[in-house]
This record gives structure tokens, C-alpha cells and sequence, in this order.
């Protein structure tokens, strides 16, 4: 049988090859889990995706959620899928044993849940964004919002969202207009309007708990004051039970080209003057915790694009081998019998491309989760505290690197199939559709570009910056141990080493206040970085694969070969090309920040 969610070959070397997660079995939190243990959660996440997610993938993009009677209606495959999901424990996945979860490393939740993320976007995104919300009350929470709000949560009883997002405001969250007048019960009473909020309202839960940055009477401006607050839909006694609605109106639903399944509401607080929310934390500090949640659903976005384009690649692959058409340029004989398309160099090139793209960022994304485990359970505090560096660093590349190049992934799988490629028979074209909201969601490539150039590299005194050099300056050494991979390993130097000069200058500027000019052109850092970034993850995969061919079966021996390829073609033909990038940020080009508005 074909392999439609992701290779189970490529999952099981990246966790046992390259990230070593059975080592990870040595640390206390998960002394009790072994292979074994994983390999099953692995399998069970297969099984769910594959029966009970991906048969209503496209039945869920064709009949979206409806605006019936201010409530939302969804097509009736969603609830016995995310029900599946809930009852198989991956909704707790990562947390301890004795709050209900699994207690599986974070490096695992996420291999489990990238199944869901190939198969149905869309539907998945409802437990994605509740164990967020999740998260957020427990790290941020009082014991008794913990108790209100976070246990049905961990139950799988009530549901969460974000709502950030306003109509005249977008990204700019420090014109958010949304206010929280205190009620002198400790409550507040907020009024104010949100847009594009996913899953903002369904028929999956019970309740369904809303995080809502609002601003205070006495806030200051800007960033600085705004605040967090939890705002159920419908309001919670203090015996738990569920009491009459809150003052949150479903204003309607918004028509995406993609994620059609997920429910991306509008939502009106306070238009009857009774819409109750509580603080979370300290007033005018809700940003800094909302980024928690940002943060994780910024990895986790990342890791949506990889899965669609993903799944895109493996069924294009399957098609090109399947599909006869043409004759390779050499046989000009009309009798003998067409070719599979795979025979074809360009389709190669294309699926090479797809490999490289999707694998790569495959690898950054688990990489990622597997940061995140050190950030939790390494022994020591100033181990943990590289790791949350690094992490932080990553961070805008597992964002926003794979919701661009994942996507041109899918834009290559749709040429693949031709004509078919376009059509609504085939699932390309909706894995492109579903993908492409990804740039934008979680903040676009420009917002993440001034978030790496303009605050992630220079923080803590460029730490994990540092951090991140050192390590690919060791994998560059192991790799010489290689001779064969000296052609994959100098481009990378090449392009590492230039990259550092350009950063220093970079930051040199904004140290001196030259901020505008020096930041106009992030987007060009970002994509450089990002490449050396997934270069050298590509690189780390091609040291194992040369350790596996040493050892490998028969039956290996072409995944090895297969993981150099990629690996020979994302560093020989994708790398270099990033020092026209360089040499543009190294010339301060000013070509799109002299374009004047009157010019267009």
C-alpha cells in the first residue's frame, strides 16, 4: 500500500538516525518510554489519520461550515474524527502521566500529530489551537482558572482559540481597540470586535474558551498595554457546570481559498455590555504571554506547510511512476510503448525539488520539537537555557521557510500531474489551496524576516546566534570524515561564512540607529538564513545516510541513496544561490525602499 501521509522509512530515520530520540528515553520524564512505546503512539496516530481525518478531507473543503441561526454547522465527519483524536490521548500527548497526557516527549507529539496535519488540515486545527490555549492557562493561570477553564480543557471537554486579530488593526496589535472595564467582582466586561479567528466557534465541545488580548482603562499605549483575558462562550459556575452564554456574538464566518474546513469567524464582545472575561497575569504583560502561544502555533503552522507539501510530494511521486506518457528524447521510434513521466528528467527535477523542500524542512521542524524537549529536561539550567536560545532563534525560519518553499513544493506537484494537476478530481490542487494560507498565518514572511533581523539575532548578546554557528561549523567537521560529501559541505561554509559578514554589518547599522534602511530588505535575510539553516540540516542528514550505507541491507540502500541526492541538490543547486541575496543586503540595496508611492 502507498504511503499518502508521510514515509514511515524517512519518519523512523529522522527520530532513530538523526535526532536520537530513543536517547531521550535516558532523561527521568521519560524513563518509562522506550522505542517500542513510541513506535505504537506512531502507529496508533497512522490509524486515526488515515480512517477517520483524511476521508473527509475533501468533503470538508467542498461543504464548508455554515452560518445557521448565529451558530456554526460543520459537516458531520468532524466531530467522530476529533473525538477519535481526543479519545486516543493525543490531545495530552506531551503532558505528564499524572495530569492524564502520555508524557511523550515533545520530539514525538509532534511526529504523531504531523499524521493529522497530512491528512486534514482543516479539522485538525481544532485540537491544535485548544492545546495551545491549554498551555497558555497553565503557565499563566490562576489555580482557580486552572480549575475552571484548563481541566475540561485537559478533559477534552471545552475547546480553546486566540483572538487577536482586529478589523482596523491586522498585525498591528498595538492598535487593538478591544476594552476591559473592571467589575469589581475580580471579573471584567470587554467590548470589542475580532476577526479571522479560527475555530471560533463549532459544535465539538461543550464550551469553548477564547484568549483575548484587550486593553485596560489605564493602559499605556502601544504594545505595553495590553492584556490577556479568558472568555468563555459560555459562562462557568463555581461547581464547574456550564451557566447561560456569555456575551460573545458569532458575527459570520469568512470564505478562505483554503483551510475550508475550519471555521475563521468574526466574533462581537460586549455589544449587550455583559461579556464577562478574566485576567490572566499581570495587567498590560498579555503580550508576553500571548507569545507563548504564538510561538507554538508559529511551530506549528511550519509544521502544517511541511505536511501538506509533503503529502502533495508523495502523491505526485506516485503518479509519475504510474502515469505513461511520452518518450524519452532519445527513442524516436512512435511504436514502442510511453514511459512512466518519472522517466523524464524535468519531472525528476521537480520531484527532487519537492524531496529536498519538504524533507528538509521535515527534519527542521522535528529538530524544533526536539530543541524544545531540552528546553524542559536537560540536567543542567545553562544547557536548558542554549537550547531555549536556539530555539528562540529558529523560531521565524520553522515559521515562515516552510510555508514558502512547502508551497512551492505543492506548486510542483500540481505541474506534475499536467492538466489533472488543476482539476478538483485530483487532491494537489487543495493541498496548495490549504498550504497557502500558511505565509500568512502566524504573521507573514516580512514579520517574521523583522523579527529574526531586527530582535532574534542581537538577543542575549547574540547567544543563540553563536549557538547556532558553533553547530554547523561541527557538522561541517563530522562531514569531513566524508570525502563524498566535500562538494555538499563547501557551499555551505561558503555561504555561512559570507552570511556572518553580512549579519555583523546588518547589526552594526542598527546598533548605529540606522533601522528603516537596514531592515528594508529582511526578506532577503531571512530567505539566506533560512537556507543556510535548512542546508545544514541537510547536511546532518547526509552524514547519516553515509552511515547507514555502511551498515545498510539491500533493501536500504536506495533511501540512503535517495536522502544524498536530495541532500547533493538542495546544497549544490539551492545554496549558492543565496549569495545574490547576500550581495544585495551587502550593498544596502535600496530599490524597493526608494520606490516611491506615486511611481506605481
Amino acid at each position: 500500500m502507498s504511503e499518502t501521509l508521510l514515509s514511515s522509512r524517512n519518519l523512523a530515520f529522522e527520530l532513530y538516525e538523526v535526532l536520537d530520540a530513543e536517547g531521550l528515553t535516558q532523561r527521568e520524564r521519560f524513563a518509562e518510554h522506550n522505542r517500542e512505546t513510541f513506535d505504537a503512539a506512531l502507529g496508533t496516530a497512522r490509524n486515526i489519520a488515515e480512517k477517520f481525518f483524511a476521508p473527509h478531507n475533501r468533503k470538508g473543503d467542498e461543504h464548508e461550515p455554515r452560518y445557521e441561526d448565529g451558530q456554526a454547522v460543520l459537516i458531520p465527519e468532524v466531530k467522530p474524527a476529533v473525538d477519535a483524536f481526543l479519545e486516543a490521548g493525543f490531545l495530552n500527548a506531551a503532558r505528564s502521566f499524572e495530569a492524564g497526557g502520555m508524557q511523550l516527549p515533545t520530539l514525538l507529539s509532534q511526529a504523531c500529530f504531523a499524521h493529522f496535519q497530512a491528512a486534514n488540515a482543516a479539522s485538525t486545527s481544532y485540537p491544535f489551537l485548544t492545546m495551545g490555549a491549554a498551555n497558555l492557562i497553565e503557565s499563566f493561570g490562576t489555580d482557580e482558572q486552572k480549575q475552571r477553564f484548563l481541566q475540561p480543557m485537559i478533559d477534552g471537554r471545552f475547546f480553546g482559540t486566540m483572538a487577536l486579530t482586529e478589523p482596523h488593526a491586522g498585525s498591528s496589535l498595538s492598535d487593538i481597540r478591544t476594552r476591559a472595564e473592571p467589575a469589581g467582582d475580580g471579573s471584567y466586561r470587554l467590548k470589542g470586535n475580532k476577526i479571522f479567528i479560527s475555530g471560533g466557534d463549532h459544535p465539538l465541545s461543550e464550551n469553548i474558551v477564547h484568549m483575548v488580548l484587550a486593553k485596560l482603562p489605564d493602559a499605556p499605549p502601544g504594545v505595553k498595554g495590553i492584556s490577556l483575558f479568558i472568555v468563555p462562550k459560555l459562562l462557568v459556575n463555581d461547581d464547574g457546570s456550564l451557566g447561560p452564554r456569555n456575551d460573545v456574538l458569532l458575527a459570520g464566518l469568512f470564505h478562505k481559498m483554503g483551510w475550508r474546513g475550519t471555521t475563521s469567524t468574526a466574533l462581537n464582545f460586549g455589544d449587550n455590555g455583559q461579556c464577562v472575561g478574566y485576567l490572566v497575569g499581570k495587567p498590560h504583560h498579555g503580550l508576553s504571554y500571548m507569545f507563548q502561544m504564538m510561538n507554538e502555533a508559529r511551530i506549528g503552522v511550519g509544521m502544517g506547510a511541511v505536511m501538506l507539501g509533503y503529502a502533495g510530494y508523495l502523491y505526485s511521486l506516485e503518479y509519475a511512476r504510474e502515469r505513461p506518457q511520452g518518450r524519452l528524447p532519445d527513442s524516436k521510434d512512435p511504436s514502442t510503448a510511453p514511459v512512466a513521466i518519472i522517466q523524464h528528467a524535468d519531472v525528476r527535477r521537480m520531484l527532487l525539488t519537492q524531496k529536498a523542500y519538504v524533507e528538509g524542512a521535515f527534519d527542521l521542524g522535528l529538530y524544533a520539537a526536539r530543541l524544545f524537549d531540552d528546553t524542559t529536561t536537560l540536567a543542567g539550567e545553562a544547557e536548558r537555557q542554549q537550547a531555549h536560545e536556539l530555539l528562540d532563534l529558529l523560531t521565524p525560519i520553522v515559521k515562515s521557510w516552510p510555508s514558502e518553499f512547502c508551497l512551492k513544493a505543492n506548486e510542483l506537484a500540481i505541474q506534475i500531474l499536467g492538466g489533472h494537476g488543476y482539476t478538483r478530481e485530483y487532491p494537489v490542487e487543495q493541498y496548495y489551496r490549504d498550504n497557502r494560507l500558511n505565509p500568512i498565518h502566524e504573521g507573514t514572511h516580512g514579520i517574521q524576516s523583522l523579527d529574526l533581523l531586527g530582535r532574534k539575532l542581537a538577543q542575549n548578546g547574540g547567544a543563540g546566534l553563536k549557538r547556532l554557528i558553533r553547530l554547523i561549523v561541527e557538522t561541517g567537521e563530522r562531514a569531513r570524515a566524508h570525502e563524498s560529501l566535500d562538494t555538499l559541505r563547501l557551499p555551505l561554509e561558503q555561504l555561512v561564512t559570507r552570511l556572518q559578514s553580512v549579519t555583523l554589518g546588518l547589526l552594526g547599522d542598527l546598533a548605529g540607529g540606522k533601522v528603516t534602511g537596514t531592515l528594508a530588505n529582511s526578506a532577503l535575510y531571512l530567505k539566506a538564513f533560512g537556507h543556510a539553516v535548512i542546508g545544514w540540516r541537510w547536511l546532518e542528514q547526509a552524514i547519516r545516510a553515509e552511515e547507514g550505507l555502511a551498515r545498510a541491507v539491500a533493501a536500504d540502500r536506495d533511501f540512503y541513496l535517495g536522502k544524498l541526492q536530495a541532500a547533493r541538490y538542495f546544497l549544490t543547486w539551492e545554496v549558492p544561490g543565496c549569495q545574490h541575496e547576500l550581495a544585495l543586503l551587502e550593498t544596502r540595496d535600496d530599490t524597493c525602499l526608494s520606490m516611491q508611492d506615486a511611481w506605481f
